[in-house]
Parts: C-alpha cells; structure tokens; sequence
C-alpha cells in the first residue's frame, strides 16, 4: 500500500509540474508587406511584468528553430520567469537591405516586433529588462541591433556569430541582400558587427559571445575580441570545443540566459 501511495504521489506530481507556454503569432509587417511567423515562449504563469530575451535563428533557420536546438526552453522559461522570442528572418541578416524593399528586417526588429511583444506580454518594457541573442547570422544580427539601438537593448550576445562575413563574399545569399561585394564594397563594411564598434562606449551593453575552436567563425569572433579590448570595451568572450552544430548552441545557450538573468538582476 505504501508504494502504491508513493507513486500516485509521484504521478501526480510529474501530472502537476509545470512549464511554460509556446504560441506561433503571425504579425504583418507593413515596410515589407509581409506576414512574419514569431513563436514566443513564456512561463506558465504570467504573473509580470517580466524581462524578454530575444532568439536569433542562423541561415536557414526559422521561428521553430531555437525550439528544435533547445526542446527544453518551456521549461527554462518557467524556471528562470523569462519571456523567449523567436521571430523568422529567412536569411536577411537581421538589417535592413539596401536593395531589397522586401527585407526590412532591422525596422521589423526594432519597431514592430518589440511594440507588438510589449502590448500582448507582460514584459518589463524597456531596456532595462530586454536582452537579444543569437546563432550564426543570428548571432550577427544580435549584436548589429543591440549596438545601433542600444536604447532597445540592454544585454546582447553571439553564438558562433558571424560578426564579420567580408571573409565569406559568396555565402548564406548575403550578396542577394546587400549586393556584390566588389561594387558595394561600403555597404558590406557599415554592415558588418566590427561596422558598429562606433557606436558603442564602455557600459553601454552588457555583451557575451563564444565561438567553438572548430568553427569556421572563430577568428572573426577573436577578431571581434580583440577590437572590443582595443576600445576599452567589457564583455565576455569564451572559446570552447566544437563546431558549428546545434550540439554546440543547446549548450551555449545555458551561458547566455545566466548573463542574462544576471544583468536583469542588476537592474
């Protein structure tokens, strides 16, 4: 009888547990005139206001993305009260092309998606209470919209990020939204992360960012590094094992959200 009650106890408790909520918005972005999926992913209780981290797909990637690398984030977002945001961006970049009027991702971004999150969610509504990460060209496009709109975010990072795809002219359709780059040699260099080393002073980001020692991305990341010493820049920068996987950013991603909820806690 005792170990009957035991595991009904046990029953019910793995019946009770809880974890947080997934729903896919489509929201109309009327700059590009199209619909764009966005998956968020919140805690059970919504009891708020609460701070949001932005979740950047890579190239190819989709508003599902970071749900099939980290099936757990329901989870997380329970466990740490954290809003999770996961917007598609096809394989724009995550700025606002120069050439294509239908890629308009940095506006998207930056106006329409935050001001949708925060009249729908309970979220701490300003940048006190916003981080923005990312993997791949997500962990470029984090990094570019954080810097350029620091006043939006206030803690940014890079998982294996492409901060500076001059080394890759042909790669991830970048030349189909910024054009060739021999003849948009300008264009290329504004819109790259090391483009924006400008517009940021120390203390104005809490940053983080890692690359696996496998990694195709690795010395633009040590690059990135050495640019942000150079300026007198605080940040964090981890190298560690593996390459370009989703094996790498499941766990890489555990780092992001503990800076994270650090710099919440500190405000």
């Amino acid at each position: 009888m005792k170990k009957i009650t035991t595991l009904i106890f046990f029953l019910l408790a793995v019946l009770t547990a809880h974890a947080g909520r997934v729903i896919t918005h489509t929201l109309h972005s009327d700059v590009m005139n199209r619909d764009i999926p966005v998956t968020v992913i919140t805690p059970d209780d919504l009891t708020g206001p609460l701070p949001v981290v932005y979740l950047l797909h890579g190239a190819f990637g989709n508003e599902r993305s970071w749900i099939d690398i980290k099936p757990n984030l329901p989870e997380i977002a329970d466990e740490k009260r954290m809003i999770f945001v996961t917007p598609a961006a096809l394989n724009s970049w995550y700025f606002d092309s120069p050439i294509m009027k239908d890629f308009q991702y940095e506006t998207f971004m930056t106006r329409d998606l935050i001001a949708f999150i925060d009249s729908n969610y309970p979220t701490i509504a300003r940048r006190e209470g916003r981080a923005i990460t990312g993997l791949s060209m997500g962990g470029h496009g984090a990094l570019f919209l954080s810097m350029r709109h620091k006043d939006l975010y206030g803690a940014a990072g890079s998982m294996s990020g492409g901060v500076d795809f001059r080394p890759f002219p042909l790669n991830w359709n970048i030349p189909d939204v910024l054009g060739e780059m021999a003849a948009h040699m300008d264009s290329w260099n504004s819109h790259t992360v090391v483009g924006q080393l400008d517009r940021i002073e120390n203390g104005d980001l809490w940053i983080t960012f890692d690359c696996g020692e496998d990694d195709f991305f690795l010395e633009v990341n040590k690059d990135l590094h050495k640019r942000l010493l150079g300026r007198g820049i605080h940040h964090d920068f981890t190298t560690r094992p593996g390459g370009h996987t989703s094996e790498y950013w499941a766990n890489s991603i555990d780092y992001h959200l503990l800076f994270f909820q650090k710099y919440f806690g500190s405000n």
